[in-house]
């Protein structure tokens, strides 16, 4: 994600599914995600999202290392580590312990790190051409519509208000475990740009934990709709969304 200009009116939406904004001058920064401190845009493809960070002092990111989550009192995190996290468990998180995104597609064959961990963003670059972007955002407070679906809902109306929760799809990526190994998964909603001839097929999956204001963002571009399925196989397997450690 990169930092928004000066100038640009606040609140306004990048991604035009008729007609997205071109930026960038090669595939791989058009495709990844920039970071900014108020505002971050996730680029794909040519197609920008600015997403909202409101006054954020920094961009946390968990550590790679799946580790078991400590429990404090009131709340045993590592109990809600354990278990599947649809949307309607979202206030069984802590608040003020953000949830993170492992690195682990730098393991996976055919996949290289681009960007490791820079201000709560990775970048991964797979050998057919796919590029896949992950950040975590912190003080999303104000996106805190009710529930985590309705807030992620929210999100993509703030990038577009074109994009109607018709549009968005329910996503199962991993939650917490080891990575080889059989885990619970965490809900997430899915927006697909199908590929038009000669284009790239994009496809941008986020959440909301509104407990504790935490956002993440994974975008997806590759050459065509077979490389987008497979890289999205690979995100679903490797990309492990990190609970909070409390």
């Amino acid at each position: 994600m990169g930092r928004a200009e000066a100038g640009r009116d606040a609140g306004r939406p990048a991604w035009h599914w008729g007609g997205m904004k071109k930026r960038g001058t090669t595939a791989t920064s058009a495709a990844v995600l920039l970071t900014a401190s108020v505002f971050g845009a996730v680029t794909l493809a040519g197609c920008s999202i600015d997403v909202p960070d409101p006054a954020a002092p920094s961009v946390v990111q968990q550590a790679p290392d799946l580790a078991t989550p400590t429990i404090t009192p009131g709340h045993d995190a590592e109990a809600v580590a354990a278990k599947d996290l649809p949307f309607s468990a979202g206030g069984t998180l802590a608040p003020e312990f953000p949830v993170g995104i492992s690195d682990g597609l730098k393991e996976t064959p055919g996949w290289k790190p681009i960007k490791e961990n820079v201000a709560g963003e990775s970048q991964y670059l797979k050998s057919d051409g796919c590029l896949v972007a992950a950040k975590v955002s912190i003080n999303q407070a104000p996106l805190a519509l009710g529930d985590d679906r309705a807030s992620t809902v929210g999100l993509f109306a703030y990038l577009d208000p074109t994009i109607l929760p018709d549009y968005l799809k329910t996503e199962n990526l991993r939650w917490g475990g080891d990575l080889d190994k059989p885990g619970p998964h965490v809900e997430v909603l899915l927006l697909e740009k199908p590929a038009a001839p000669g284009a790239r097929a994009i496809a941008v999956m986020a959440r909301v934990f509104s407990t504790p204001a935490t956002s993440i963002y994974i975008s997806v571009s590759c050459p065509d709709a077979s490389t987008l399925a497979s890289a999205r196989q690979d995100i679903a397997g490797r990309l492990i969304i990190v609970p909070p450690s409390a």
